[in-house]
């Protein structure tokens, strides 16, 4: 049934345990995207299984609406922003602004909200607009990130699969536009009402301190080390390295952002370290009008470059 897409090459794919990561695809008919799908979402399943990750070059998508579609016709259920620190707006149907924070900052590398328990299990991003130049997406397979950090630092990893890690947020009234965390609580549980916050971040296993002009919100400890049972592998599911180093405004200190579960100091050497084996196993493919990257949450960490503008880069979460 693959017959509807052809796989290509491009410059900056690697190839792990000789398979090609990501996956890249381009049309073989001239059918719409929406019904090879459709007609073909197995074999897109398998490949994303297999890679991690799929991207989507060639066809004709230029809007948010086309993107929309294509999400549709896979028939995932949509998972609800709550509890993400990325400040996003909605565009159409279940399509979002990607992490709308400045062009100059770079977003480090992240499961998809990984620090709360319900997170989505794949992603889709889309580009609209191609960044003038930088603004890439790098993606990184995290069982490899796992396997360096434990061959590495075996008592760290050990310490974290024992005591899991301790998230630490305070979250403005209202968004930030120029923070990458800079999401209120408002937006962040979807209310103004702070009874209603409490229950959802209660449903989430995370405690609110309410401040004069803010909330502090503590989720964990939870799992930093996670086991992919389709895969058979332990995963470095957390959000250690982009708390640590990118969670930082006004109202946050990105060293006390994230602990042990025990609340004992991570050794600031080894998250930097974690930060360069990312680096290290990372591929970045820069983005083109209409390509469409889908991401599987439980195998692939991504992140963002900075870049000169225009870029526009859309995202939708399923469950």
């Amino acid at each position: 049934m693959e017959g509807a897409f052809v796989e290509i090459q491009v410059p900056q794919q690697k190839l792990v345990n000789g398979v090609p990561f990501p996956a890249v695809v381009s049309p073989a008919t001239a059918n719409p995207l929406t019904h090879s799908i459709k007609t073909n979402k197995s074999f897109i399943e398998s490949l994303l299984l297999q890679s991690g990750a799929v991207l989507f070059r060639g066809f004709p998508l230029t809007t948010a609406s086309h993107f929309n579609d294509v999400v549709e016709a896979f028939d995932y259920d949509e998972l609800p922003y709550v509890g993400g620190a990325a400040p996003r707006t909605n565009v159409v149907g279940r399509v979002f602004t990607a992490n709308e924070s400045p062009p100059d900052q770079k977003i480090p590398f992240h499961h998809e909200m990984a620090q709360v328990p319900e997170f989505p299990s794949k992603l889709f991003f889309f580009c609209e607009v191609e960044p003038a130049s930088g603004g890439e997406t790098p993606i990184v397979l995290s069982h490899l990130v796992y396997e360096r950090m434990k061959e590495k630092y075996p008592d760290f990893v050990q310490k974290l699969e024992k005591h899991g890690l301790l998230y630490t947020r305070i979250l403005g009234e209202d968004d930030n536009p120029s923070s990458p965390i800079g999401r209120g609580w408002k937006s962040t549980f979807l209310t103004s009402d702070k009874s209603i916050a409490q229950q959802r971040a209660a449903k989430l296993g995370m405690k609110l301190e309410w401040l004069e002009d803010g909330v502090k919100t503590v989720m964990g400890p939870i799992p930093g080390v996670k086991y992919d049972e389709r895969r058979k592998r332990k995963i470095w599911f957390n959000s250690m390295v982009a708390a640590y180093t990118g969670w930082e405004d006004e109202l946050n200190d990105p060293v006390k952002a994230v602990t042990f579960g025990d609340g004992e100091a991570l050794p600031a050497h080894i998250v930097y370290d974690c930060l360069h084996i990312l680096e290290e196993e990372s591929v970045a493919i820069p983005w083109q009008k209409g390509d469409l990257l889908f991401i599987d949450n439980w195998a692939v960490l991504h992140s963002r470059r900075s870049f000169h503008p225009p870029r526009r880069v859309l995202a939708s979460l399923v469950k």
